[in-house]
């Protein structure tokens, strides 16, 4: 088993780039689906967030009012370390729990958009960042309904694109076409298959 971290800025396409490395035949994981998962009505993650900052935090159906949260702690760096002292540890222990689970599939990937920030690296044999310019990942982020400033303060609260591509084993530029994001990902997934052997 060959395992990989892939990070990278909020809309920098981890994501899109995640699928096409499943579609080659690789195992992946996405951290925010995760999240998304202890968020969920009956989700460990809600009754913490409930605890931590009240049931006015919560949905109707006992899930987690995701909008009014993230309004919260994207206006006070506190209460997001409060919320991510919380959480990460969770989404850790499903990651990792994830990973070393058999599977046919020999090539793991997670998808971590807080790598470096939470300092998981080494759970990883090989670290992945996507980069593109910051101005494409405003124009993104705007196109999925939010504010300038509001995207903006998402930027920020990542580490930067120079401090993780630092950090990473490899780096890649998504500025260009699909083609080439897909000539990326095949290329790392004949990288992992002989790695592993």
């Amino acid at each position: 088993m060959f395992s990989i971290a892939v990070t990278g800025g909020i809309a920098s396409g981890k994501s899109l780039f995640g699928k096409m490395l499943s579609s080659l035949g690789a195992d992946v994981a996405d951290a925010d689906d995760l999240v998304r998962q202890l968020h969920s009505p009956g989700g460990k993650g809600a009754s913490l967030v409930a605890s931590a900052f009240g049931n006015g935090f919560l949905l109707p159906d006992g899930g987690t009012d995701c909008s009014r949260l993230a309004a919260c702690v994207f206006d006070d760096q506190v209460a997001r370390r409060r919320l991510e002292d919380l959480l990460h540890p969770l989404v850790r222990e499903m990651l990792l729990s994830w990973k070393n689970a058999y599977v046919a599939k020999p090539i793991k990937i997670a998808l971590i958009p807080l790598l470096f920030e939470v300092g998981w690296q080494g759970d990883w044999d090989l670290t992945v960042d996507i980069e593109i310019p910051a101005d494409l990942r405003l124009v993104r982020l705007r196109s999925r309904g939010l504010s300038e400033e509001a995207a903006r303060q998402r930027i920020l609260a990542q580490m930067t694109s120079a401090q993780r591509a630092e950090k990473a084993d490899i780096v890649i530029y998504n500025h260009a076409s699909m083609a080439e994001l897909e000539h990326a990902a095949r290329r790392m997934m004949q990288y992992a298959e002989k790695k592993r052997i």
